[in-house]
């Protein structure tokens, strides 16, 4: 029987983000998604290497590949919409839960078991926070992109998600601030010069 699975996932490329700002160039979920897996990865390594910590940087980085996934269902809600009122926050968060639960069931039912956990993980899950950091410095990395090329639009939206990634206390955080962000700001020349 033949599954539309893998032809709904590569449709993120065709999901734009941010949509209510006027952005100097696109971002879509599918670019989201790598950024974020990458810096999941990232916040892991630097966790285990230099804080003792035992996570798995493989998983997290798969749990963010298809943790927006659900918006090739819905589409992207802007944050300010998101996040009005507690109502509406969890209403969405329910939509977006019944659209994963939609992509799962287009799997065959063989594999729906190894993906459900990758669309819809438990409350419990210890790389959460690290997923969520993850999402953050995607974001923030976006705004300093915007910001860079003088786009305004963008100017709140980047002192409010680098609150947020200070106010979550990781420490993997705090070094990824310090070590890794400033090259985001810098030309490619720039950045070539740095060790």
């Amino acid at each position: 029987m033949a599954s539309s699975f893998f032809a709904l996932i590569l449709r993120m490329k065709w999901i734009e983000r941010w949509g209510l700002m006027r952005n100097t160039f696109g971002d879509n979920l599918a670019e989201h998604s790598l950024d974020t897996a990458v810096f999941a990865h990232a916040l892991c390594a630097i966790g285990n290497r230099r804080y003792g910590r035992q996570l798995d940087a493989g998983r997290c980085a798969l749990l963010a590949l298809y943790h927006d996934a659900s918006e090739i269902l819905t589409g992207d809600m802007p944050t300010p919409v998101k996040y009005r009122s507690s109502a509406l926050r969890d209403l969405y968060k329910e939509v977006e839960r019944e659209a994963a639960a939609e992509l799962i069931s287009r799997l065959p039912e063989d594999l729906r078991e190894e993906y459900r956990p990758l669309f819809l993980p438990g409350k419990e899950e210890e790389l959460l926070p690290y997923l969520k950091a993850a999402d953050r410095l995607a974001a923030y990395v976006k705004c300093l992109q915007e910001a860079a090329g003088g786009n305004r639009e963008f100017d709140s939206a980047l002192k409010s998600q680098r609150a947020a990634l200070e106010e979550m206390g990781l420490p993997e955080v705090a070094d990824f601030l310090r070590e890794f962000i400033p090259a985001f700001s810098m030309s490619l020349d720039e950045q070539q010069s740095l060790s």
